[in-house]
């Protein structure tokens, strides 16, 4: 068979397979790999190889319980062949975190880009906070549990209440699909994110009967919701 056909199955992995140099630049990624990465830095994949790796030359797959941010991984496989290049691979597991289990009952055609600027001038009302909106005009109306959706965002907005600057952002997340009553829908995702650091001391989210998916990071909170129109 030819390195070309290689090439292409590489690419069509279902699983993350990225290549790193010795350095933690990165060399090369598959197309799970990016959806992977948009989500999770490319140091921390980097450091999770280095801590992976054989002792030796070679290839070592170790099976572990691995969960991060929305992904659950059961297994990694870490090889080199040189001191000049890392390579990972992922294997994620069947399900992914929640999203199987989404909730999309009491759910209404609502404009999320209104529900998103209601909550934003609620917020402005009791601070001197800037906001930047980095918004898709291009989405459309879709279903949404607008009482959920607003508890949720309002507890995320407050998380920033000592930044100065915040950006909103309502994307539609390219390559990304969630499979609800197996059915395939796109992803909406709203994020809310500053140069500082959130304080998530009073932040409260049950997730028993999620309407989202709700991903926590250093300085950003993102939503994501089932495209359902």
């Amino acid at each position: 068979m030819s390195n070309n056909f290689f090439e292409k199955w590489v690419e069509l992995d279902l699983n993350p397979i990225i290549s790193f140099s010795s350095t933690g630049k990165m060399l090369y990624s598959n197309q799970e790999a990016q959806f992977l990465l948009s989500r999770i830095s490319q140091k921390e994949i980097f450091e999770l190889a280095v801590e992976y790796a054989p002792k030796n030359f070679g290839a070592e797959t170790t099976y572990i319980d691995l969960h991060m941010k929305n992904y659950i991984f059961y297994a990694i496989t870490v090889s080199y062949e040189n001191e000049e290049a890392i390579n990972i691979k992922l294997y994620k597991s069947t399900m992914v975190k929640k999203e199987s289990k989404l909730n999309t009952k009491n759910s209404d055609i609502v404009n999320v880009f209104t529900l998103v600027d209601l909550s934003i001038s609620a917020m402005k009302s009791k601070s001197d906070i800037k906001v930047i909106k980095n918004y898709d005009p291009s989405i459309p109306d879709f279903k949404l549990n607008a009482k959920e959706f607003i508890k949720i965002l309002n507890s995320s907005l407050e998380c920033f209440n000592t930044s100065s600057i915040i950006t909103t952002t309502i994307m539609l997340k390219i390559g990304e699909y969630i499979k609800i009553d197996k059915k395939k829908y796109s992803l909406i995702s709203i994020e809310v994110s500053s140069k500082d650091l959130a304080d998530y001391s009073n932040f409260k989210y049950e997730d028993n009967s999620s309407y989202f998916i709700l991903t926590k990071d250093k300085s950003k909170i993102a939503i994501d919701l089932p495209l359902i129109l």
